[in-house]
């Protein structure tokens, strides 16, 4: 087994996307700046800001004193495509990956924490860390938390859940190599909701932090909701019969069937069966063939909203 370096020797590398974030972008990488660990690289994705973020980090950049900070031009193809461009990026080398977000606050921990719970577990098989998020307002202040979800993290939650932001998830070199190879395969909905299902797919690690090490800042620019309170819960029912869970399942399917060979045979068949449950033609044996199946999602009340979505057809 390889040596596994400590958190405070370990080389790390923040992958940040940014697109008109200069009302946070200063605070958000001051709080990276004052990790508890000593090295870590900066590579931030600027996708085609109009607003003064580029002069911003630029400015950043010339006062970093961690490790490196690379600016590099994003594909201007959304959120998504924005982050797939750095997952793309071969010349980023470090022990440890991270995602950041624009307007988000870190405790000071964040990274060392995720380390540690990472270094736990063999190098060289992929493993993944996220956690919870406090939710705090444009000042800073906590006004609540993202959901503790207590049932244990695996590839049949992950085909229809995603329980981590990217921006609480770090990924060890094993895992990093593996979400590089996939994403040269294929585009997906969301980074985050990929990185849980590769990995967890592959038969790595995916350890949930019930303890939150960030600030997730809700504000008007935010392009994922807080995921608590009764207006987000309605707003999950109108996004789930509506079709657009639906059309994200069509994504993750299809992004899956690129990487198939990655994936464990145990994956390959809850992808097979999940597929075969979505095709059956009667509301009934859907309904019947989840309940039986692998495939779940974290809270009652979740799998009560899938199990709807199984009878009405639109998993």
């Amino acid at each position: 087994m390889e040596n596994k370096p400590a958190a405070g020797s370990a080389s790390i590398a923040v992958l940040m996307g940014v697109y008109n974030g200069a009302r946070f972008l200063g605070e958000q990488i001051q709080s990276i700046g004052s990790q508890t660990v000593e090295q870590i690289d900066m590579w931030v994705s600027d996708d085609g800001s109009t607003d003064t973020s580029l002069n911003i980090l630029k400015d950043l950049a010339s006062r970093w004193t961690k490790g490196s900070f690379h600016i590099v031009a994003g594909p201007q193809r959304g959120f998504s495509e924005n982050f797939r461009s750095l997952m793309r990026n071969n010349t980023i080398e470090a022990d440890y990956i991270a995602f950041s977000d624009q307007d988000d606050l870190w405790d000071a921990d964040k990274l060392e924490a995720a380390i540690g719970a990472l270094s736990a577990y063999d190098p060289n098989r992929p493993a993944l860390y996220g956690g919870r998020t406090r939710i705090v307002d444009e000042t800073g202040r906590t006004i609540g938390f993202s959901p503790h979800f207590r049932r244990q993290p695996g590839f049949g939650n992950a085909i229809v859940q995603s329980i981590a932001g990217g921006n609480t998830m770090v990924a060890n070199r094993a895992a990093w190599d593996l979400l590089s190879q996939s994403a040269d395969r294929t585009p997906f909905v969301s980074h985050d909701w990929w990185c849980y299902l590769m990995i967890s797919g592959c038969g790595g690690v995916v350890i949930y932090d019930p303890n939150p090490h960030i600030g997730y800042r809700q504000h008007g620019n935010n392009l994922v909701g807080d995921n608590v309170g009764w207006r987000s819960r309605i707003d999950r029912i109108r996004r789930m019969f509506g079709g657009q869970f639906a059309d994200w399942s069509d994504q993750n399917l299809e992004a899956l069937r690129k990487c198939r060979e990655l994936l464990n045979e145990e994956s390959r068949d809850i992808v097979d069966e999940f597929q075969s449950i979505r095709s059956d033609q009667s509301p009934a044996r859907r309904l019947h063939r989840l309940h039986n199946s692998s495939i779940y999602r974290q809270s009652r009340k979740g799998n009560l909203g899938l199990h709807l979505a199984a009878v009405v057809n639109k998993l």
